[in-house]
């Protein structure tokens, strides 16, 4: 598969090892230093360096994992979206590490995913990896304490849902199905509240969330 990455950061650099190590084609963009991006694509398989324009062109699936305030500038490709599944974990909401802060108050009305969405009307925006850690990302394994962590995903298209299900699991996650985008409202959230508890217990970065649910049983035939 073809992935384009907007965002190498630590988040966008660790998710493109991954994948590129599955096998997958990798094309990376928008890094705050261009010497770096070109490093990291250096050193990967099947991987290179472009421009913005240039991922969402190539990328069957597209990974959305920049700062907030430079959506604007990355979204200028907005018709080169259309058809395009959308994976994002870009957060409006800033953590408090003090462990002070009652609620998480925010001016926002919509998730920053719901924001894509709408910006972005032709695409296939699905919430992804905002509940782990960049630093889990680049350890060896994902295994924490010999379980496997959970990351959430939220969407509104069924079979780019399913293709991020397949990315997480090949990331070595338990893929969970969140529902529709409209969840990305409390995923954004979690994901917030996550980082600040982890923070401040001591147990950040090498942390994870498992879900744990019992499966009904399921009825006898008559």
């Amino acid at each position: 598969m073809n992935i384009g990455i907007i965002g190498a950061g630590n988040m966008g650099a660790a998710l493109a090892r991954l994948w590129a190590a599955a096998g997958h084609r990798v094309l990376l963009s928008y890094a705050r230093d261009p010497r770096q991006l070109q490093a990291l694509a250096a050193g990967l398989p099947q991987a290179r360096a472009g421009t913005v324009a240039e991922a969402v062109a190539f990328g069957e699936v597209l990974l959305l994992a920049v700062p907030y305030p430079s959506l604007d500038e990355v979204l200028a490709e907005a018709p080169a979206f259309a058809g395009k599944v959308l994976l994002t974990c870009v957060s409006g909401l800033r953590p408090d590490f003090s462990g002070q802060t009652t609620g998480l108050p925010s001016p926002r009305t919509e998730s920053v995913a719901e924001e894509i969405a709408r910006r972005l009307p032709g695409a296939q925006v699905v919430e992804a990896f905002n509940t782990t850690f960049a630093e889990v990302l680049q350890a060896p394994s994902r295994q924490l304490g010999g379980e496997t962590p959970s990351v959430f995903y939220c969407g509104d298209h069924p079979a780019a849902n399913a293709q991020a299900a397949a990315l997480i699991a090949e990331c070595g996650y338990q893929p969970q199905d969140a529902g529709p985008l409209v969840h990305a409202r409390v995923l954004e959230t979690l994901a917030t509240s996550w980082v600040q508890l982890a923070v401040v217990t001591g147990l950040f970065p090498l942390a994870g969330l498992r879900v744990l649910h019992e499966v009904p049983p399921t009825t006898p035939p008559q």
